[in-house]
């Protein structure tokens, strides 16, 4: 038997242009469990923070950007997660993806305390290097997870 009833769902977005371009929610709410699409440092426009310079491969030349990266993401998804009326604090799982493990490292301790305001965020935390973002200057994706109380 296939169950074919389609559940309820609630969508955010932030109106930046790879929302249509590539079609997809930035974030996405079932029942009390939210979903939150990959992030990165962008503005309001779309437009790329705190950029990785790039060498002649086209690739980031060095990676001090990383937590200016790292800050503004977080600042997004706090603007996603209050279009649910939720908040960092419903935070329960978050998977970083950066292209130098050993930057993120150097700095993710600093910026999560400072973003979740405790020196141990009660978050499951994933750290994973990958060799490409969807950026060339980008350094740093995060995914998460927030669960609100149930009603």
């Amino acid at each position: 038997m296939t169950n074919t009833a389609a559940i309820k769902k609630e969508t955010a977005y932030l109106g930046v242009p790879w929302e249509d371009a590539y079609g997809y929610a930035q974030a996405i709410k079932v029942g009390n469990v939210i979903r939150v699409s990959g992030q990165f440092s962008h503005d309001s426009a779309g437009k790329l923070v705190a950029p990785a310079p790039l060498n002649d491969q086209g690739k980031p030349a060095e990676f001090s950007a990383m937590e200016a990266q790292m800050r503004t993401t977080y600042a997004n998804v706090a603007k996603l997660l209050a279009q649910f009326g939720a908040s960092l604090d419903n935070v329960v799982e978050e998977t970083l993806f950066v292209l130098d493990v050993d930057a993120a490292f150097a700095v993710a301790a600093k910026v999560r305390g400072e973003t979740y305001d405790v020196a141990r965020p009660q978050v499951a935390s994933n750290l994973i290097g990958v060799t490409r973002l969807a950026f060339p200057e980008q350094l740093i994706e995060i995914t998460f997870t927030a669960v609100l109380p149930e009603i």
